[in-house]
């Protein structure tokens, strides 16, 4: 199935679509005050080693301490002990090699790796290893052994360091990949050399923008065009093709159309669509979907959808209908980690099977490592995406100021009798002539109206006057009381 890319740059932010028949399957944005940390390389500072949790957090110059765990530390396994403790490895104020492989999420920090991989075109260059391995996603194994042939054919005898042979080499002739060893191995010179003088918390190594990262990672034989609206940037793709991407070269186009490209192929009414706890259906079912810091959870629901001959073939094909859309949900919001996804209860086994292998065959198409499991005995289906950045939801909005993320607020009337409560509590530790409550409209409304004899009675029994002041700016759970 044939996919276009689309990328709009801005000096602010680059956002890249992907899309499939019409349909927007991925959205990418890179801030330039806030690039993406996953694949940065530097020289870390152990500031503190948790030997009960087998972890240690390092200082690499974030805002927030980064993580590492003993299954991370790459010396461990070359020394193939196993069992020893992270507190014999590591120390306080230890400088060390360290990369991202997790951007920071939420309150955690970026998480580390002592074990060293660089991304070329075609290969992942692994200076501390010394085997070839091969994409997961090659299956054929006829194909992965002459892979494997062809690798051990171009690597002298004497060669140091490991490879894995990405998709994108399958296709690729010896030239091209003897281009990406050399590549790599310079970029790991050099990074070695600098890592001999620097201090501690410096960067060494910065993963490519995101313009040219598509270059590397998107671009497959499904990809139609790739479109760029900024000349500048579509420059540097056009060199960067030609140096280590020819066979997106010729897919690369230059958009100058008056329009905005994102308003021509209907993304930015996507962006808005992705950010919705609601996404319906054209059956008429919807979904509603709900992310939290534990997992995220998908529930499906008929709505007015009534289309079957019966009721257990509505709920089939409204289910049929919501594994393709959840799957291209995930992918659009970038939803990772655990994920629970509750079907409309099937009495069919023979539905609930049908309806799991179409939803693995929707997902298949995520460039994400994933793992389905089939339906529990409650009828969920659980299953996990691998999460290496924020979600969508994440890098475009923050929590409600007012709710703070609940997504609900306090009634009028629970914040009238909190009042109350606090004016009780006031009146017992302070002799004052008079008291001053000060809020939202709505909740001055409810004590003049409603609420009115309930404040007469608390000022009679307090033995003072209680006034009041409509605070406009005052969202409804805010309130203040003066002492006057």
């Amino acid at each position: 199935m044939s996919e276009d890319i689309l990328i709009n740059v801005t000096p602010q932010e680059t956002r890249v679509a992907v899309v499939q028949q019409g349909a927007v399957q991925e959205l990418h944005i890179e801030r330039a005050s806030g690039r993406g940390l996953v694949g940065n390389i530097y020289i870390g500072e152990v500031c503190r080693v948790l030997p009960g949790m087998q972890s240690a957090f390092v200082e690499i110059g974030l805002e927030r301490a980064a993580f590492l765990h003993i299954a991370d530390i790459w010396v461990k396994r070359q020394n193939g002990d196993h069992n020893t403790p992270i507190e014999k490895l590591l120390r306080e104020g230890q400088n060390l090699l360290v990369q991202v492989v997790k951007d920071p999420i939420g309150t955690k920090g970026a998480r580390l790796s002592t074990q060293i991989s660089i991304a070329g075109r075609m290969l992942v260059y692994l200076p501390q290893e010394s085997y070839i391995g091969i994409s997961q996603k090659i299956e054929n194994e006829e194909e992965r052994e002459l892979l494997r042939q062809k690798m051990q054919q171009l690597l002298p005898q004497e060669s140091s360091g490991g490879f894995i042979i990405r998709t994108m080499a399958e296709t690729a002739s010896e030239r091209e990949l003897h281009a990406d060893i050399d590549y790599l191995r310079k970029l790991w010179s050099d990074i070695q050399k600098k890592s001999e003088t620097a201090p501690a918390r410096t960067l060494l190594y910065q993963d490519l923008t995101l313009s040219l990262r598509v270059l590397r990672d998107f671009v497959s034989d499904e990809t139609g065009h790739i479109v760029v609206d900024s000349r500048e940037t579509f420059q540097k793709m056009s060199a960067f093709a030609e140096k280590y991407a020819s066979n997106a070269q010729q897919r690369l186009q230059h958009y100058t159309g008056e329009r905005p490209l994102f308003d021509l192929h209907g993304v930015e009414d996507e962006i808005e669509k992705a950010l919705a706890r609601r996404v319906d259906l054209k059956s008429g079912g919807y979904l509603i979907i709900d992310q939290t810091e534990a997992l995220t959870t998908v529930d499906v629901n008929t709505g007015g959808f009534v289309g079957g001959r019966n009721f257990d073939d509505t709920i089939f094909k409204t289910n049929l209908e919501a594994a393709h859309i959840i799957a291209r949900q995930l992918r659009l919001r970038n939803l990772g980690g655990i994920i629970i996804v509750d079907f409309i209860d099937m009495e069919s086994e023979e539905h609930r099977n049908a309806v799991l292998a179409e939803f693995k065959k929707a997902l298949s198409r995520d460039r994400m490592r994933m793992t389905v499991n089939g339906f529990t005995t409650l009828g969920l289906v659980e299953m996990t995406r691998k999460r290496t950045r924020e979600s969508l939801a994440h890098v475009l909005c923050e929590p409600c100021p007012t709710c703070e993320g609940r997504g609900e607020v306090k009634t009028a009337r629970t914040v009238c009798y909190e009042i109350l409560r606090e004016l009780l509590r006031e009146a017992r530790q302070f002799n004052t002539r008079e008291y001053r409550i000060l809020a939202s409209q709505d909740v001055i409304d409810l004590f003049l109206d409603e609420e009115s004899q309930s404040l007469a009675m608390l000022g009679d029994f307090i033995g003072r006057p209680i006034s009041l002041q409509a605070e406009t700016l005052y969202s409804q759970e805010q309130y203040d009381i003066v002492l006057m």
